[in-house]
């Protein structure tokens, strides 16, 4: 099992990522919110999970060792793989899918691409148990203060727009720029953002 890795930024194209580890081009891939985190070169560390299929062989990179822990739940729930899981990553901070599922909010996980109202239900039904003590470790309750907002629709139609754009060449910081840009309210579907993001650059 790999469980870290540590080398130099090669390539970045959301969700995959090319590490020079001592020579030896590692490919992984990571959730958004972990792309947010990094350089755009240089050298960075990496808490990992290694899956071994049978036609393939996968490593998972995730800034924290609490991303790659929910990570790791949410793939035992029936229905969620490793390519669902890292889109909740994608969307949301780790605190705050743990909010929706404390309070039944299968309003802000339907908003997920990928996910509907019965893969919802059944998260939040699977997760509850596994989550309770999630924050004990870290001295840190999801009460009062301590809760994250969470993610609103404009939210993770920046978020899903600002991928789009990596996925499409940009570098993290410059689509970043070019949402921020263009957002307004107007703008009310990730195509719609995409589009005039891409638009102003010609």
């Amino acid at each position: 099992m790999i469980g870290w890795i540590k080398g130099f930024i090669l390539q970045k194209q959301a969700p995959h990522l090319l590490l020079n580890v001592n020579g030896v081009g590692y490919e992984l891939q990571a959730p958004m919110t972990t792309f947010y985190t990094l350089p755009e070169d240089g050298e960075v560390e990496l808490y990992t999970h290694f899956v071994v299929r049978e036609d393939a062989q996968l490593l998972y990179g995730f800034a924290t060792t609490n991303e790659r822990r929910l990570f790791r739940e949410l793939i035992k729930v029936n229905g969620v793989g490793p390519k669902l899981a890292l889109s909740i990553l994608s969307t949301m901070e780790t605190q705050v899918f743990v909010q929706c599922v404390q309070i039944d909010d299968v309003a802000t996980l339907v908003k997920i691409p990928g996910i509907g109202k019965k893969t919802a239900e059944r998260l939040l039904v699977e997760m509850r148990d596994r989550l309770k003590d999630w924050f004990a470790d870290a001295d840190a309750a999801l009460t009062g203060s301590s809760l994250l907002p969470v993610c609103s629709e404009e939210d993770i139609i920046i978020q899903e727009a600002t991928a789009a754009l990596i996925t499409l060449g940009y570098k993290a910081a410059d689509a970043n720029k070019m949402v921020a840009v263009v957002n307004n309210a107007e703008l009310n579907t990730t195509e719609a953002l995409i589009k005039a993001a891409l638009q102003r650059m010609l």
